[in-house]
């Protein structure tokens, strides 16, 4: 009787919080205004072996903070070093971000993040694992743009002749790892969608399409799994007179093929129309969004003063900050161009040498707001207005009934939601009715009433129904023990070729499988519609079946 007790929740939560936005509006409409979050375990370097040193529950008490801030987004940083560092460590962060995001009301952008290409070639710099560099560069040769050896990797990597020690191919590992992410994560309602590589190095102007190839394996090997958004981002360097040739023509280049629900992510680190410079850089990636025919996503914002040192352009912290006024000429800029999202650099524990760069100081076991964190509050609510991007308490409870249904197996997400939102109009009118005139209320409540006693019955047979299918031999949904399942899909006994992976999943005899069979019992219901009985079987004989 679970459908009857979730929709009951519904029903309650509908007519006492009244009306508030379905969670399909965030992930279709703009804007969405949050912040990009570090973590503590997906930041870390693979060579550090020791724990970080975050607070014990800065995920919860973050996710938490931005929400009460009125914001409703997160691009959540994550470095895939850290994850062959610690695949487990890695992954339970991963798990608690889309969780207390749950809890909180807000949307999550997973960002495969690099910064100088990998700590490989620099102690500072995060990104590519170890394994693509062992044997074949050198260590410590420098990851920025200008180093000669982050130029050789990134000329092997778009030419992908990168590989790891036992010959794999670069391009195929990194769709594997994400496609680990997209396996952990995609159920989630807070869940927005995944960033393929930020920040990617241009060296030459013959590189833009090898991008564009790139973008397209990726997107489509995720497409495999998945139909939330997949951002692609803008490369590094952005210099409008560099002789990589940047142009509209030629960033448009690096979209995916399939540009179905698609956006592409940009920097914006001081006011676009603050002077000629910055105004053409922004007019560049707007042109961009409108010849590639996606949407702009400005995945980190803040102002800086760069000074150069030498033929680089580096920040200056001492020189840098940010206005009530820059923050508000900036959103009003963005706001204007009709942006896709914005996400404010950063949320980190970590203190960095740029005081506009931290939202939040840690000091004596406590995470605390800094002044930042007020004027980005202050400034989304003057542009957007006080209701655009409020997570509120309403908003996360609606997220936990539609992950609840989705895990019964009974509905798809998109099912959970028009379920979830159809339930929350029919308490918001019968709340309304309460002020009608007589005649009116006592038709409309009875219109209510009659809706929901549809909705009610309809899955209560559908309840009583699967409840004597539990017990008939042919639903492995039944089974408490996997060997005994397969034996019986062997010999004939159960023969079906969809079953909801959601409602397996909660099975006695996925349960008690190996990891390993779980993973690719997963991977086989993500690949089809279903799930069907011989692909179970073929996991229990093959768990890399469906990775090959």
């Amino acid at each position: 009787m679970i459908l009857i007790f979730l929709l009951a929740v519904v029903f309650i939560s509908a007519s006492s919080l009244g009306s508030y936005a379905s969670t399909s509006e965030l992930t279709s409409n703009p804007p969405i205004n949050g912040v990009v979050m570090k973590g503590a375990f997906v930041s870390m370097k693979q060579d550090d072996y020791g724990l970080p040193s975050a607070p014990q529950d800065y995920i919860d008490d973050s996710l938490k903070m931005i929400s009460e801030a009125g914001l409703n987004h997160v691009r959540f940083v994550f470095y895939w070093e850290a994850y062959e560092r610690d695949p487990e460590a890695f992954i339970n962060e991963i798990k608690s971000v889309a969780n207390a995001a749950d809890r909180y009301g807000l949307k999550i952008i997973y960002d495969n993040h690099q910064w100088h290409t990998s700590s490989w070639f620099e102690e500072r710099a995060t990104g590519f694992p170890w394994s693509l560099f062992e044997g074949e560069y050198s260590k410590g040769g420098g990851g920025n743009t200008p180093d000669e050896a982050a130029q050789d990797f990134w000329g092997d990597w778009w030419d992908r002749s990168v590989k790891d020690k036992e010959g794999k191919d670069g391009w195929a590992q990194m769709a594997e790892f994400l496609k680990t992410i997209v396996l952990t994560v995609d159920n989630h309602s807070s869940t927005l969608g995944y960033e393929i590589l930020s920040e990617p190095h241009v060296n030459n102007k013959g590189q833009w399409s090898k991008i564009g190839k790139f973008n397209s394996f990726i997107t489509e090997e995720l497409r495999n799994i998945t139909s939330k958004t997949i951002i692609y981002s803008m490369n590094v360097p952005i210099d409008l007179n560099s002789h990589i040739n940047i142009s509209p023509k030629n960033l448009a280049k690096m979209a995916p093929s399939n540009k179905e629900n698609i956006a592409f992510k940009v920097s914006i680190y001081a006011v676009p129309n603050g002077d000629g410079y910055q105004e053409k850089r922004f007019d560049m990636f707007l042109e961009t969004s409108d010849l590639a025919g996606v949407p702009l996503y400005i995945g980190e914002w803040n102002n800086v003063v760069r000074t150069k040192e030498g033929v680089i352009s580096k920040l200056n912290p001492k020189l840098s900050e940010l206005t009530k006024t820059d923050a508000k000429q900036i959103l009003e800029a963005l706001k204007k161009a009709d942006v896709w999202g914005t996400a404010f650099w950063r949320w980190d524990y970590q203190e960095v040498a740029t005081d506009n760069f931290n939202l939040v100081s840690y000091n004596n076991g406590t995470l605390k707001p800094t002044k930042y964190l007020g004027i980005l509050e202050d400034t989304v609510e003057k542009i957007y207005g006080p209701s655009v991007g409020k997570s509120t308490l309403d908003n996360a409870k609606e997220n936990n009934l539609i992950n609840a249904l989705v895990k019964t197996g009974k509905f798809t997400e998109d099912e959970a939601k028009e379920l979830v939102t159809k339930s929350m109009q029919i308490g918001t009118d019968t709340a309304a009715s309460d002020t009608a005139p007589a005649s009116d209320t006592t038709t409309t409540s009875n219109t209510d009433k009659s809706a929901a006693e549809t909705l009610s019955f309809s899955n209560e047979d559908n309840n009583t129904n699967n409840q004597s299918s539990n017990t008939d031999t042919n639903n492995p949904e039944g089974y408490d023990d996997l060997n005994e399942l397969i034996d019986n899909i062997k010999n004939g006994d159960v023969d079906i070729d969809e079953i909801s992976l959601n409602a397996f999943q909660d099975s006695g005899a996925y349960q008690g499988a190996d990891e390993e069979i779980q993973d690719c019992i997963d991977l086989a219901g993500k690949i089809g519609d279903n799930l069907g009985d011989q692909e179970i079987v073929r996991c229990s004989e093959d768990t890399n079946f469906f990775q090959n």
